[in-house]
């Protein structure tokens, strides 16, 4: 069993030399760093689709780019996962498994549309930031915990860059881009989950 010392907060102040093999915050942070691994996995996938959809060369780099960063994010949470357990993640096989309300789609379905799959793709990458902060919380302090930081930052610029994506598509058309709000789009047309 591998023992991590670092230092800890907890209710009677700092404590030195945890056994965080022990300690229930970092056992979940492993059991969510499995479920990262699945869930890059799934993104790399969906982002996939989402860069044959795409009507821009650079909406296609924008998202091969993002694609890219996942497939590193699953190999970096797998070497994480290994260096505090010792053990190897296995990717699961997508083609025959269906997804929750979250994760609504397989391998071979499609988005109703590029904008649809966008729009999951920007709150997929929001969920994953709340997942990822929960992970570095319950990991102690050192090289893994900054490695996850780096995932959590780039989830955040991937965020931005399809928010963008999607102001550059819903303004199509328009004589401008700098169009107001209402314009670029109607509210009533936005799915937002019920978790934000």
């Amino acid at each position: 069993m591998n023992y991590m010392m670092s230092e800890h907060m907890g209710e009677q102040g700092m404590k030195y030399g945890v056994n965080y093999c022990k300690n229930e915050i970092f056992k979940r942070a492993l059991s969510l760093i499995k479920e990262a691994v699945q869930g890059e996995k799934k993104d790399e996938m969906e982002y996939q689709n989402l860069i044959k959809m795409a009507p821009t060369k650079e909406q296609k780099e924008i998202i091969t780019s993002i694609r890219d960063n996942e497939r590193d994010h699953r190999k970096w949470f797998k070497e994480i996962y290994r260096c505090y357990t010792g053990q190897n993640i296995q990717d699961e096989d997508y083609r025959h498994k269906k997804y929750d309300k979250c994760n609504k789609y397989d391998k071979e379905e499609k988005p109703k549309s590029y904008i649809e799959g966008i729009k999951d793709a920007l709150f997929g990458e929001l969920a994953a930031v709340e997942k990822y902060r929960l992970i570095m919380m319950g990991l102690p302090y050192g090289s893994c915990r900054d490695l996850v930081f780096h995932i959590l930052t780039d989830e955040i610029k991937h965020a931005i860059k399809y928010n963008y994506i999607l102001t550059i598509n819903l303004c199509r058309g328009k004589d401008k881009m700098r169009c107001s709000y209402d314009e670029c789009l109607n509210i009533d047309d936005v799915y937002i989950p019920e978790q934000f």
